[in-house]
C-alpha cells in the first residue's frame, strides 16, 4: 500500500539508484520495530520517518549529509538578492513567453531540466519538496518525518522552489537547462 510512496521519498533523498535498497532496509527496520509502534502518528508517517532515517544513515556513511545548521541562511545564499529586507521581490520573476503554465510544463525539455534540478537539490530540500508538492503531505507530517521544525520546513521548501524557479526562468530566457 505504501511502498511506491516510500520509494519516492527515498529517491528524493538518495537518488533512484539506491531508493529501492533503502526502502528494503526500512521495511526490515519497520518489521523489527512494529511492536514498539505507539500509534502517535499514522502508519504511513511512521514508515516514512523510518525511510528518512535510513536515508540519513546512508548519507552520513557516504559523508554527504549536511545538517540544517550547516545550511544556514546567509548573505552568500545565491537567492538572497531576489528579495528585499521585508521578504518582498527585489525584482519580479521573468515573464514567461508561453501562453499558459500548462503549455510551459508540457515542454519535454523543460520537464527533464526540472527533474535534473530536483535531483541536484540538497537531500533535505528535495525530500521536503517531494513530500509537500508531489505527495501532498501537510507541514506537521513533514516536520515529523524529517525531524525538523515547521520554520525549517518552510525554509527548505522556499529554497527548493527558488532553485526550481531560477531553472525555469533560465530556460525561458536561454532555451537551455541551467547547469
Amino acid at each position: 500500500r505504501y511502498h511506491g510512496r516510500l520509494v519516492a521519498t527515498a529517491r528524493a533523498m538518495v537518488g533512484p539508484a539506491l531508493a529501492e535498497e533503502i526502502v528494503q532496509d526500512a521495511w526490515i527496520s519497520a518489521i523489527r520495530a512494529l511492536p514498539k509502534f505507539e500509534k502517535r502518528s499514522s502508519l504511513y508517517t511512521w514508515l516514512t520517518r523510518i525511510v528518512i532515517n535510513e536515508c540519513k544513515n546512508y548519507l552520513r556513511k557516504e559523508d554527504r549529509y549536511r545538517s540544517l545548521e550547516a545550511m544556514g541562511f546567509d548573505a552568500s545564499d545565491p537567492y538572497a538578492k531576489q528579495f528585499d529586507d521585508k521578504g518582498h521581490w527585489a525584482s519580479g520573476p521573468v515573464a514567461w513567453h508561453i501562453d499558459t503554465p500548462d503549455d510551459l510544463l508540457s515542454t519535454e525539455q523543460l520537464n527533464e531540466c526540472i527533474s535534473l534540478t530536483l535531483q541536484k537539490l540538497p537531500p533535505l530540500q528535495r525530500a521536503a519538496f517531494v513530500l509537500k508538492n508531489l505527495q501532498g503531505l501537510d507541514y506537521d507530517d513533514i516536520c515529523n518525518i524529517l525531524a525538523v521544525s515547521s520554520s525549517n520546513v518552510r525554509v527548505l521548501l522556499h529554497r527548493a522552489k527558488a532553485t526550481l524557479m531560477k531553472t525555469i526562468e533560465h530556460y525561458q530566457v536561454t532555451g537551455q537547462c541551467h547547469q
